[in-house]
C-alpha cells in the first residue's frame, strides 16, 4: 500500500465492519446507511500505518499501531476502564494483572496485556500503586 492511505489508497481503506471508505459518504449518512461501527478503523488499517512506521524507521510507532489493532475488538468501556486504572494511584498490582489477565484470555491482546503488566511492574517499583 502506498502511504498517505487515505491519498492513494481509497479503495483498499476499510472500516471495523469492512465497509469501505469511499462507501462512508454524507449520502450514506442521511440515509441511515452507515453505524458509528462503520467508521471505526479495522486492525487491517492499523495494521498497514505500523507497517508504514516499520519502514519509515520508528519502532515504537510500529508498536503504538500494533498493541491499537488488539484493541479494535476490545469492547469500549473496556478500553475505558483499562485506561482509568493504568493512571497511577488508580490500582492495586492486583488489578493490573487481572486487567492483564483479561485482555490475554478474553480478547487475545497480548501486546496490551504485556504492556499493563509492565505498568504493574513500574509501578509498584515507583510506588504508585494502592
Amino acid at each position: 500500500m502506498k502511504y498517505p492511505f487515505g491519498e492513494y489508497e481509497k479503495e483498499h481503506i476499510t472500516s471495523k465492519t469492512g465497509k469501505k471508505l469511499t462507501e462512508i459518504t454524507l449520502d450514506e449518512i442521511m440515509k441511515n446507511h452507515v453505524s458509528s461501527d462503520d467508521i471505526k478503523i479495522s486492525k487491517e488499517m492499523l495494521k498497514a500505518q505500523g507497517q508504514v512506521a516499520m519502514e519509515n524507521g520508528n519502532a515504537p510507532m510500529e508498536k503504538n499501531f500494533e498493541r491499537a489493532a488488539e484493541l479494535v475488538d476490545v469492547p469500549d468501556d473496556v478500553i475505558l476502564k483499562m485506561y482509568d486504572k493504568l493512571r497511577p494511584n488508580r490500582s492495586t498490582k492486583l488489578e493490573l494483572v487481572l486487567m492483564a489477565k483479561e485482555l490475554l484470555e478474553k480478547y487475545h491482546a497480548h501486546n496490551c496485556a504485556k504492556l499493563v503488566m509492565e505498568a504493574a511492574e513500574v509501578y509498584e517499583k515507583r510506588g504508585i500503586l494502592l
